[in-house]
């Protein structure tokens, strides 16, 4: 179940890619490695990867973006000082990262055996969200073989979303969370994101201009924190470095657009990536010739849109396809209520 499955159509969008999915992005694939068990797993990772190939041997040109800075992601200094991103982009919890930036270390080691011999180190990229209200988050459960299974298993096609991956265990505006994904076609490009949310306060949230948490304050409100999101963007344009880090500056839009306010304990991180341009890990040549986008205002205006869009997006299929889950403590997350949502937005866009 997906935002539009409900009827309501984002207004005055721009089209969306075939799947609606961050896949609609050639060559990008998509892992999840899901953990529910007992009455306190409820987590996982869910992995990104650029194109299917050896991404530590064919760079992709990136941008990071840091709203706000309370959370543990890993990889983004040297992704602002080179430019680029060298292994896939993995999600988990927040008290995971280690091991899973470990178990990625090891992923990248077994394909490249020149990694620390005859070349230099690899940068894990990992981002992450506190799923600790539904997840005995201390008992650190992702371990390598997750890992190496979500990446694996990464694929084109429709993504699955809500609670799977990363976004098993996770919360949005006190409903359930998860893992969301979108995208938008301008006049010559692809965009595309998927999310990991875990963010908001009921009464914040506004869905394309209404008020639904006002209307939902009455629905079963747990005493969650002000949590996070993890917000991955991918485009073909062939967009450098400096230009994938103002679409991820455009997050915070999306973010705004919701109604959230950016909370002191949220971490609220963007990464943006091309797939237009590789950068080979051993060049042939000192200069190498490649697309360069011009970055014509009304052009850049458009992608800098789809991006919105598509981040916008992403967060309300991630409501929309979570169901209830009861965790950790017997704490309990429900999900959005579809038919009450779609009679509020109705009602008040009459």
């Amino acid at each position: 179940m997906r935002l539009r499955d409900l009827g309501i159509e984002p207004p005055n969008s721009l089209p969306t890619g075939a799947l609606n999915a961050i896949t609609d992005v050639h060559g990008v694939r998509v892992g999840h490695t899901t953990l529910i068990s007992g009455e306190s797993i409820r987590t996982g990772v869910t992995a990104i990867l650029p194109h299917p190939r050896n991404t530590f041997r064919e760079k992709v040109s990136a941008g990071v973006c840091t709203i706000n800075g309370f959370g543990k992601a890993t990889g983004f200094e040297q992704i602002r000082t080179r430019g680029v991103i060298e292994t896939p982009i993995l999600l988990t919890n927040t008290l995971n990262v280690p091991r899973v930036s470990d178990a990625l270390v090891s992923y990248m080691l077994r394909e490249n055996a020149d990694i620390g011999v005859t070349t230099g180190t690899v940068n894990p990229v990992v981002g992450e969200c506190n799923d600790g209200f539904l997840n005995d988050i201390r008992g650190r459960h992702v371990h390598e073989e997750h890992v190496f299974q979500a990446i694996e298993s990464a694929s084109g096609g429709a993504v699955a979303e809500g609670n799977v991956g990363a976004g098993t265990g996770t919360a949005c505006f006190q409903f359930k969370g998860g893992i969301g994904t979108a995208s938008r076609k301008t006049s010559d490009f692809s965009v595309g994101a998927l999310v990991q949310s875990n963010f908001g306060r009921r009464e914040e949230m506004m869905l394309y201009g209404v008020p639904i948490g006002l209307h939902l304050r009455e629905n079963f409100l747990p005493q969650t924190g002000p949590g996070s999101i993890m917000m991955v963007i991918a485009t073909d344009a062939p967009l450098d470095s400096r230009q994938l880090s103002r679409l991820a500056m455009r997050a915070a839009f999306a973010l705004g657009r919701t109604g959230t306010i950016g909370h002191d304990g949220s971490g609220d991180f963007a990464i943006a990536f091309s797939t237009a341009n590789v950068w080979a890990h051993s060049p042939s040549e000192s200069v190498e010739n490649v697309s360069r986008f011009s970055e014509r205002g009304r052009d850049m205006d458009e992608i800098f849109r789809a991006v919105v869009e598509s981040i916008e997006e992403s967060i309300w299929n991630s409501m929309v396809a979570a169901e209830t889950m009861t965790g950790r403590g017997g704490n309990t997350l429900t999900a959005l209520p579809h038919d009450e949502v779609v009679r509020w937005f109705r009602s008040s866009i009459r």
